[in-house]
């Protein structure tokens, strides 16, 4: 019997089968060691590109991860399900049904603006624990981190002016669109039409009405007069069903003088929805303009992103706000986000030893061991470079600091005059969550104040950015290049 639509959901079982093949094998190596079934791992998270070869990324997702790392349980379905598969010991499937995590989890804040190849999170953990919960938080990430950033260079273009999530009924899912509009709240949207992200998460809410609202009744101006006797208080008007110029807008001109401005209401705007929108906008701001609504608010939707809205304000089109729906919701110019799950130590008698991966392609190859990322700051606050160290190194900037740029290895460069912050903190101890919960709010106004006043405005165009600095610590750069050279094969 296949699932129903609105059953309950065991998460804990969205992984990729691997997870469970390498679980069942580790244990079956450990059946009789305890001490190395629990002898703990390092993982990173990482990714490798800004989308839209953008300069940065917004850290997204967080809540989510440590929400499911918290509540991971396998129930008697769940193993009933893996005992069919006819793969795993018994005494591995008696083992996940006492499953809980119990390792630790570093993180970047959530809302930090991030860049490719430092560890935005890290997993210390038995290597079960950090196995089995690799997938969950790549899609939690990937997906979020995305759809932030995405979110984030259309409000950059729309320059001050209000943008709302309309893109639900274009996400690639139902969980797509409410963790979607969520990504975009932190990414700077205004609000979301999505009903269900707005009571989970507290995100504002709008909508007014559809094509079909004005098609159902018998002529427009009575569509127009029937939702503003309903709405007088948050009329907006979709007049783009029939004929904008010709009909929409005058119809709309009428509704507020004789049906809004008797009852002390005022029209609280007008929505396009297709046509010429910077032609359209301004020909229905002097409509309005001259009939006296000049505070009437112009809104438009219709298959925007930051190149349509930057063109549109550029031909000096009179717009609001905008409604941005399935450019927004799927990230569509580069859908993929492509954060990965590197294995970076191994806990051997209570020292972590360092593993790398090696690759012909060198983007892939790994940064070694524990780490700690630090972000670096010149005398005005603004950031100059993130430093990858080793995590139980000393990273002093009270005097002059060597750094190894990696690009250019062999010379010799300092930090002076420079402060820094570190970026990971413990979010998880013993698979309970630790530190103070963020809000919405607090995410959000956490990345516009990096945007603002840490972020090089180089580093945020949209074409040919400002490459962000990513500098290793001399100790972190040598491990690196020593087991580079004695690697086993």
């Amino acid at each position: 019997m296949s699932p129903k639509q609105f059953d309950a959901r065991n998460l804990a079982m969205i992984m990729d089968f691997y997870e469970m093949t390498m679980s069942n094998g580790y244990f079956a190596q450990w059946k009789s060691d305890e001490g190395a079934r629990t002898a703990r791992v390092a993982f990173d998270v990482f990714y490798r590109r800004n989308p839209d070869n953008g300069g940065f990324a917004i850290f997204a997702g967080l809540e989510q991860v440590i929400d499911y790392i918290e509540n991971i349980r396998f129930g008697k379905e769940d193993i009933a399900y893996l005992k069919s598969q006819g793969l795993f010991l018994e005494e591995f499937l008696d083992y996940l049904g006492d499953f809980r995590f119990t390792g630790d989890v570093y993180a970047f804040p959530e809302g930090t603006i991030m860049y490719p190849n430092e560890p935005v999170m890290t997993v210390v953990a038995p290597l079960i624990d950090a196995q089995l919960i690799e997938t969950a938080i790549l899609l939690q990430i990937n997906h979020q981190s995305l759809i932030a950033t995405k979110t984030r260079r259309i409000v950059q273009a729309a320059d001050g002016r209000a943008v709302s999530d309309f893109g639900a009924r274009r996400a690639h899912n139902m969980d797509a669109a409410v963790y979607g509009a969520r990504a975009a709240y932190i990414g700077g949207a205004a609000g979301t039409a999505t009903v269900l992200a707005g009571q989970m998460f507290g995100i504002p809410v709008s909508g007014t009405m559809a094509h079909s609202w004005v098609m159902y009744f018998e002529d427009e101006y009575t569509a127009f007069r029937k939702y503003a006797e309903t709405y007088p208080d948050a009329t907006v008007l979709l007049v783009d069903t029939y004929d904008v110029v010709g009909s929409g807008i005058p119809n709309a001109i009428r509704v507020a003088k004789e049906i809004l401005e008797p009852m002390g209401k005022r029209l609280k705007g007008i929505r396009l929805d297709s046509g010429d929108l910077a032609y359209l906008s301004k020909k229905a701001r002097k409509m309005l303009d001259a009939a006296g609504l000049t505070d009437c608010k112009i809104v438009v939707s219709n298959s925007l992103d930051e190149y349509t809205i930057s063109s549109i304000l550029g031909q000096g089109g009179k717009i609001d706000s905008f409604g941005v729906g399935e450019r927004l919701i799927t990230a569509k110019s580069d859908p993929v986000f492509g954060a990965v799950y590197k294995l970076a130590a191994v806990e051997k008698d209570g020292v972590f030893e360092p593993r790398i991966k090696v690759s012909e392609n060198a983007e892939k190859i790994t940064n070694p061991g524990l780490k700690q990322v630090y972000r670096i700051f010149d005398e005005n606050g603004k950031s100059v470079a993130d430093l990858i160290a080793c995590s139980d190194e000393e990273v002093d900037l009270t005097k002059p600091y060597r750094y190894i740029d990696q690009t250019k290895p062999w010379a010799v460069r300092y930090f002076k005059n420079c402060t820094c912050r570190k970026l990971q903190e413990k979010v998880m101890e013993n698979g309970r969550a630790v530190g103070e919960k963020k809000t919405m709010e607090q995410i959000r106004a956490y990345v516009k104040k990096q945007l603002e006043k840490e972020v090089w405005t180089e580093e945020q165009r949209f074409e040919n950015p400002h490459i962000h600095y990513m500098d290793m610590s001399p100790a972190l750069y040598e491990l690196k290049m020593e087991m580079l050279t004695s690697v086993r094969q």
